[in-house]
């Protein structure tokens, strides 16, 4: 049974530039390494599977091919640990504004 069909939202991954394709002058771990992208789109094709080249239609309407590595991708990020400093820092400027609008005449 296939992983998609035609219309699913998908994500495929493509290697843009091989380690030997890759410009002079990045540090060597950087350089040892693939340049990579994954981009999200609609299938083209009428079904595939994970692993399968299959072409896509991005949201942009741009037509691209690599290998299907997701379907249905979802966010999976965050930005880490509330920081306290950074939470409070909204109502510090207020304040800051408010005094600043006060002393001014404004």
């Amino acid at each position: 049974m296939p992983d998609a069909k035609k219309g699913d939202l998908i994500r495929i991954h493509k290697v843009v530039l091989a380690p030997e394709q890759r410009p002079d002058g990045l540090p060597s771990s950087t350089a040892s390494l693939p340049y990579e992208c994954w981009i999200k789109g609609f299938l083209i094709e009428d079904t595939a599977g994970i692993g399968d080249t299959v072409r896509i239609k991005t949201f942009i309407g741009r037509e691209i091919s690599g290998e299907l590595s997701e379907v249905a991708p979802t966010y999976d990020h965050d930005f880490g640990e509330p920081q306290r400093e950074l939470l409070l820092i909204g109502d510090e400027a207020g304040l800051r504004l408010e005094n600043f609008h006060k002393t001014n005449g404004e």
